[in-house]
């Protein structure tokens, strides 16, 4: 039981240490000074770490879906062990999903700052 909790833990922090606000949108670099463009770039996604939500989304997702995994193994009629497994899957679910969440958040910074400096962005 403790080794799969650790183990949807370290899934979790897996998932919201690789997602970030280390997006580089697709832009169209025609005539664009690229020495220009990654300063801007970096300036844009040190303003999309400052968007909330990232770690914070995960960890609410975690916790949502570790109570509807632990209702679900509840309702099913589950063991204690089945439950905690139920929760514990619920965790991960809840969790990737809210890093997700966090992640498109940020990358949306990034592209409405790199569009309002005047790039064209594509994707």
């Amino acid at each position: 039981m403790n080794k799969l909790l650790s183990l949807c833990s370290l899934v979790v922090v897996v998932t919201v240490g690789c997602a970030g606000a280390n997006v580089r949108p697709l832009v169209d670099m025609k005539g664009v000074n690229e020495a220009a463009y990654e300063s801007d770039l970096k300036d844009c996604q040190n303003y999309a770490q400052q968007q909330s939500g990232m770690g914070e989304t995960a960890a609410k997702g975690a916790g949502a879906g570790a109570v509807v995994g632990g209702l679900l193994g509840l309702v099913t009629g589950g063991n204690k062990t089945g439950i905690v497994q139920a929760a514990g899957a619920g965790a991960v679910i809840g969790g990737a999903g809210g890093a997700f969440t966090g992640n498109q958040a940020q990358d949306a910074v990034v592209k409405r700052c790199l569009s309002g400096r005047g790039y064209k962005v594509l994707n």
